[in-house]
């Protein structure tokens, strides 16, 4: 009564074919994390340097008269 089912060729590929795939998924799993991470990085930059400029405009806004909005217009109006 202990029978062991043995692969057949047609399992075996299978078996490979999914092996492959697995391998191939890992891979792509592993460039996305660099990529992510990466990323997460420029935008840590990317908000450090916004709150750098935030930073600027409250100091000089402090100091400064209050503007006018005809004082920003293009020079050609």
């Amino acid at each position: 009564m202990n029978e062991h089912a043995r692969p057949t060729p047609d399992t075996h590929q299978r078996l490979t074919d999914l092996e492959i795939k697995v391998s191939y998924a890992d891979d792509l799993l592993d460039t996305l994390n660099a990529l992510v991470a990466r990323q997460q990085e420029q935008i840590d930059l990317l908000l450090r340097e916004v709150s750098r400029q935030r930073q600027r405009g409250s100091d000089d806004g402090l100091s400064a008269a209050p503007r006018d909005p005809r004082d920003e217009l293009p020079p050609h109006y």
